[in-house]
């Protein structure tokens, strides 16, 4: 709906440009002269304005939610993150790192299911706002332990800063590192 928008904004003042050069002109037979505000003696009455079409204004680059584009540069990754995990318990599933999503790259076990994950949070509002954010103070949490695995998570995600730790201390904690999988290894 943006992108229609924006191109019926476009299609709109080139139209208009079109039409007030010829809302300018004289017409062939007209009756007399036409009057004009032009300065007939001073320093301006040199400048004469030049009659014609006006110039076409130079189209822009629409933005990337426009365009259907992802807003990143050429060679330039929306989404670059480190997970650094620990004690999970789960062969392989501790070390640190890489993330690249747009196109997925790095050294993360499963990239491309974890940049899936990110896209698929980052296409809702509260998913966007909820992904990376610690548990409020105060917010009644199951006394769960879930273990002693702990990540850290930093970088940046679809051109936001990220730096945001996860655990499984207690039940809020426990579901926002399930939140996280498949960036954060499966250690149900």
């Amino acid at each position: 709906m943006l992108r229609r928008l924006a191109l019926t904004a476009v299609v709109s003042l080139a139209a208009l440009a079109a039409a007030v050069p010829a809302s300018t002109a004289t017409a062939s037979g007209s009756l007399g002269p036409t009057p004009a505000a032009v300065p007939t003696s001073g320093p301006l009455a040199a400048a004469r304005p030049a009659l014609g079409p006006l110039p076409m204004p130079m189209p822009l680059p629409l933005p990337g939610f426009l365009d259907g584009g992802d807003g990143a540069g050429p060679g330039e990754a929306l989404t670059r993150l480190t997970v650094s995990v620990e004690n999970t318990g789960v062969a392989g599933a501790d070390g640190t790192f890489e993330l690249e999503c747009g196109p997925t790259g790095g050294s993360h076990p499963r990239g491309q299911a974890a940049c899936d994950r990110l896209a698929e949070a980052g296409a809702t509002r509260s998913g966007r706002q909820e992904l990376f954010r610690p548990t409020p103070e105060g917010t009644m949490c199951t006394m769960i332990h879930g273990g002693d695995a702990f990540a850290r998570i930093v970088g940046t995600w679809e051109g936001r800063a990220v730096d945001t730790t996860a655990s499984r201390r207690d039940g809020c904690e426990i579901a926002r590192w399930n939140s996280l999988v498949p960036v954060l290894p499966d250690v149900r």
